[in-house]
């Protein structure tokens, strides 16, 4: 199994940097190119032009990794690895279709929100039934560090798990404001759940967290300060997708409340500057929302803002560890 897992990180990270060196500049050719937010940090707009659409190196790396890998598995009629993967996919999906919209129009502005909210309602239930009826997902809610678990009725858990579902989603688009950001803050989060999985010998989910995070190594080489190009939305939703398929699939999900740290500070940045915008009638608690943007108008370069947030992510992910590893033990 240990062998395993090395190969489905060496197999994504060989992929994704291959892919890497071939899609930048296939994507300057179509003229795939962010729009930068005309009131974020004026020196983001040097960053016009870049190439988006990047998750798709990543998403390339880890589905070709899981398939080989996985293809014992599959030969043998365990498929849940299958199912953890397509959910990223249709997440990965909504995030290319939100990408095309922006690149379309040569604006930040892609689908609207009542769109993507449908669409990631929609998969994030599909996902859990699916789950659910092949007995790869159970209804137990885990509390973590205590060890206890209690099962809950399943239109209960069906609507919680769709709200924390959508909100990981969305909170992992948020984080990608930065270079590098969204990969460096996720590496830590894929990479404890791979460990912890080859820990309790859960081959498939260790094949799957270890396939993501090779990726976004190789990704890292592309995406770090200064990017060559951007995830998009492609890759953001499907990092919020995969990580939220592997902790449903290994009945761990409130345990994003401590690895996902980063996730919600950044989710919260944005909650709070809206509601306090809207309650003083235009006064604002950060100078821009999310926070990271925050800090580099304070004066923050993306390089500190990179490594302050990714070394967070690091310290919550080794917390988060020890809240679940003795979960199957």
């Amino acid at each position: 199994m240990t062998a395993e897992f090395i190969i489905s990180f060496a197999i994504s990270f060989t992929i994704s940097v291959i892919m890497g060196f071939i899609m930048i500049p296939v994507l300057k050719r179509m003229k795939a190119e962010q729009a930068i937010q005309e009131d974020g940090p004026v020196w983001h707009m040097k960053k016009q032009g870049t190439p988006t659409m990047g998750g798709i190196i990543f998403i390339l790396g880890t589905v070709i990794a899981v398939l080989i890998v996985g293809f014992n598995e599959m030969r043998s009629g365990n498929y849940s690895h299958i199912y953890v993967l397509v959910f990223a996919l249709i997440f990965a999906l909504i995030g290319f279709l939100d990408d095309y919209e922006k690149v379309k129009k040569k604006q930040n502005l892609g689908l609207r929100a009542k769109q993507k909210f449908l669409l990631q309602l929609i998969a994030s239930v599909a996902f859990i039934f699916v789950m659910h009826f092949t007995g790869n997902m159970t209804l137990e809610i885990y509390i973590p560090y205590i060890n206890i678990a209690f099962t809950i009725p399943p239109i209960l858990y069906y609507i919680a798990a769709a709200f924390v579902v959508i909100g990981t989603v969305n909170a992992a688009n948020l984080t990608d404001g930065v270079d590098g950001l969204a990969t460096g803050v996720t590496i830590p989060m894929t990479a404890t759940l791979a460990l912890t999985s080859l820990l309790w010998n859960d081959s498939i989910n260790a094949i799957i967290a270890a396939a993501v995070t090779g990726g976004l190594f190789g990704f890292l080489i592309f995406n770090f300060y200064p990017a060559k190009i951007f995830m998009g939305d492609t890759g953001s939703m499907f990092l919020g997708g995969a990580v939220c398929a592997l902790v449903f699939s290994m009945d761990i999900p409130l345990i994003l409340l401590i690895l996902g740290f980063i996730y919600i500070i950044v989710t919260l940045s944005v909650i709070i500057q809206v509601m306090y915008f809207r309650a003083t009638k235009g006064k604002r608690i950060f100078k821009m929302a999310p926070i990271h943007h925050h800090f580099e108008k304070s004066g923050w370069s993306e390089y500190k803002v990179f490594t302050v947030f990714t070394t967070i992510s690091v310290i919550f992910a080794v917390i988060a560890y020890f809240g679940i590893y003795h979960r199957y033990q």
